[in-house]
């Protein structure tokens, strides 16, 4: 990107023997609470194997820059990556974006803000356009405006002491919150939901001690009231993240979302039963003489 450093890079994963015909892009964002985090390890390169470009893109820090600067960078790597389509065998007219946590955030910023200029270009590529054409948001929060009462009224006690050194949402808009609504609103996806949003598929965990799971409700709520495509993917008792989001049916979910939103294959999209998405308690673990051989 142009100007840009290692914190606005992003690294490509490419199909081996590929046709010459394009194919879509999907963009992974990572967690990290706007302050932390890599793009490597992107757990949606092994859609490369499927048709798919996959980039895994950083954005700066708050530490660094306070918002928009992460969405800018986001938005910019967007316009590269249609800027460059022909080189890569992108196909820009199918662009999907997948993050979780901070990065959750970002990519749901990404598509109800996308091509409406709320935000100063950077990175140059201003002809092309940051709109995408589907989300997959795991557990990014939604709305700054209400994501204390949300906390205080959860059931899961919230981790982070709001207006302290120690919470990344105040610290990502660089005021404390409720204090500049201006800031909380241009933060927050709620804030840009409308008709033309993109589909989404958005996944949270019931007792998530990072990002109440009434966000995700909130932001699902305003979508399905705002016309927009949406599937959501409840995890009972799960936190924030864990093994079970990783597990085949989920994977399967996600790319069955992605083949249908950006491919257009004909594959139904969804919600996974309870059961399947439920971590199963442990076993108790069996007291130590019942376990030694006999005669010990």
């Amino acid at each position: 990107m142009a100007g840009g450093g290692a914190s606005q890079s992003l690294d490509l994963y490419l199909p081996e023997n590929a046709g010459p015909a394009p194919m879509p892009l999907i963009v992974w964002v990572h967690g990290g609470g706007w302050r932390g985090g890599s793009k490597a390890g992107c757990p949606a390169a092994p859609l490369a194997t499927a048709g798919y470009v996959v980039a895994s893109v950083e954005y700066r820090f708050s530490q660094k820059a306070v918002f928009p600067a992460q969405i800018q960078d986001c938005q910019a790597a967007i316009r590269w990556l249609r800027a460059n389509a022909k080189k890569y065998k992108i196909d820009p007219d199918h662009v999907g974006v997948w993050g979780a946590s901070a990065g959750g955030h970002l990519v749901a910023l990404l598509g109800t803000a996308g091509g409406k200029k709320a935000f100063a270009m950077i990175g140059g590529n201003e002809d092309q356009s940051d709109r995408v054409q589907a989300v997959c948001d795991w557990f990014g929060p939604a709305n700054w405006n209400t994501v204390m009462a949300q906390a205080t009224a959860d059931k899961t006690p919230n981790i982070y002491p709001f207006n302290t050194p120690k919470d990344p949402y105040s610290m990502l808009i660089g005021v404390k919150m409720g204090e500049d609504k201006a800031k909380t609103d241009a933060v927050s996806p709620v804030t840009y939901v409308s008709k033309d949003n993109p589909p989404m598929l958005v996944m949270h965990g019931t007792a998530d001690p990072h990002v109440p799971f009434a966000q995700s409700e909130e932001l699902v709520e305003a979508l399905k009231k705002a016309g927009v495509e949406v599937v959501f993917q409840k995890f009972p008792g799960s936190g924030h993240g864990g093994a079970v989001f990783s597990s085949a049916p989920v994977k399967g979910l996600i790319k069955a979302f992605f083949d249908k939103t950006l491919k257009g294959a004909d594959v139904k999209v969804e919600v996974l039963a309870d059961e399947v998405v439920t971590v199963k308690a442990a076993a108790p673990v069996e007291k130590a003489k019942e376990l030694a051989p006999a005669g010990k």
